[in-house]
């Protein structure tokens, strides 16, 4: 049976269970445990690992982007996106935020948000976010880009 306990330490309740979780998911400590805690363990190979492993899905993200800054949108195809994901509830985000993703996306702070593209509307959603506290506005951005991917995936 394994121990939920850390190398060497004794579990006292609930106040090691943060340690608990990452030693028993992280990469890193997953293969240090793997490898008995030998002392050939190498945190700088092991680092290069996870760091490949995030530099693979780089590519596909640029090329969402790209794509998503070429797709222009008409005006009214924007407002229904606006109109679907605040009144109609299929973004999980505050619905007072309606008329803010509205005025950044029709008249937006900077220049190169200028364009009329699903780019410049995601812009606008994440721009509004940032008038939310930490934990709702990564809530609301995390389900964005899912509500986005949905919405316009017939048009890719």
């Amino acid at each position: 049976m394994e121990s939920d306990a850390l190398p060497g330490r004794r579990t006292m309740g609930n106040l090691n269970i943060g340690w608990i979780r990452i030693w028993k998911h992280c990469p890193c400590c997953v293969y240090a445990r793997a490898r008995k805690h030998s002392k050939s363990f190498s945190l700088i190979d092991c680092i290069s690992v996870g760091v490949d492993r995030m530099q693979r899905n780089f590519e596909p993200m640029r090329k969402q982007v790209e794509a998503w800054q070429k797709s222009e949108l008409t005006d009214v195809t924007a407002k229904v996106v606006i109109y679907e994901a605040f009144v109609e509830g299929r973004l999980e985000a505050p619905k007072h935020l309606a008329r803010t993703v509205h005025d950044l996306y029709f008249e937006p702070k900077y220049e190169e948000l200028g364009s009329r593209t699903i780019w410049s509307l995601l812009n606008a959603f994440t721009s509004a976010f940032k008038e939310l506290d930490p934990i709702p506005q990564f809530k609301a951005t995390a389900k964005l880009g899912e509500f986005l991917e949905t919405r316009f995936s017939q048009s890719f």
